[in-house]
């Protein structure tokens, strides 16, 4: 379990996370939901160890955290821009970060990984080659082989649409399940944190708004934030979110 404890974080004086104070389970699918500049990339790197809180605690395991080195928290991240190596193929860049840590997965874990992904018809491929839902996942397995304590994910369907970005959608899902992988993952998009999360954490000028279920934010959203940025964004979208949850439309 991953705990957070009254965390807060400012810049220049400007506070960009209030007392956050959230516990995500085992194996919980979690989305960070909000605005721009409501804090939840600040919230994501402070979890990952790039970024320091000015006070607060982070407790992994009941371990605490806080002071710890990203490189030795044992947490890692697919990044928004993919962040891959264009000079290396698909195949190497998934298993790039084996070249030091080979003990990590065996070979048979790797293939089991990529037929998973649905990428054995693409290793050989430049990155410079693959379209965008691919790119997502090599970036995707990349981070997987390495069998990270928690996967971190900054908007990880941004910059994809349609079937593609459904397909991700679900692939993400089956992986975090079938690995039994706590998955945090940043979003502004309602729609796709409502639809792969199992608890989704709503911020708002770095203030937790909510903190719950898909159908309890649906029905039952705590401040007229949440009815605002959640509901009529849905409504507006005109899909069928509320009917998946219960909800009125």
């Amino acid at each position: 379990m991953l705990e957070i404890k009254n965390l807060v974080k400012a810049y220049n004086n400007v506070t960009i996370l209030d007392d956050i104070s959230v516990k995500i389970e085992d194996s919980e699918i979690v989305s960070i939901l909000g605005p721009s500049g409501s804090g939840k990339t600040t919230l994501l790197n402070i979890i990952l160890g790039l970024v320091n809180p000015d006070s607060g605690s982070l407790f992994f395991n009941e371990k605490e955290i806080t002071k710890t080195r990203m490189e030795s928290r044992g947490f890692n991240i697919v990044f928004q821009d993919y962040a891959l190596f264009p000079n290396l193929n698909a195949y190497k860049n998934i298993t790039y970060g084996l070249k030091n840590k080979k003990n990590i997965s065996t070979q048979e874990e790797v293939d089991n990984l990529i037929d998973l992904l649905e990428l054995r018809d693409h290793l050989e491929k430049k990155i410079d080659n693959l379209s965008g839902g691919q790119k997502q996942r090599v970036a995707l397995a990349r981070t997987l082989v390495m069998k990270p304590k928690i996967l971190l994910l900054d908007e990880p369907l941004s910059a994809l649409d349609g079937v593609i970005k459904e397909s991700i959608k679900q692939k993400i899902v089956t992986v975090a399940k079938e690995f039994k992988l706590t998955t945090i993952i940043v979003t502004h998009d309602p729609e796709e944190a409502l639809t792969i999360s199992d608890r989704v954490l709503i911020l708002n000028k770095g203030k937790i708004e909510q903190f719950g279920t898909p159908s309890d934010i649906i029905n039952n959203p705590q401040s007229s934030f949440v009815k605002d940025f959640i509901i009529q964004q849905l409504a507006i979208k005109k899909n069928n979110i509320f009917k998946l949850f219960g909800g009125e439309n």
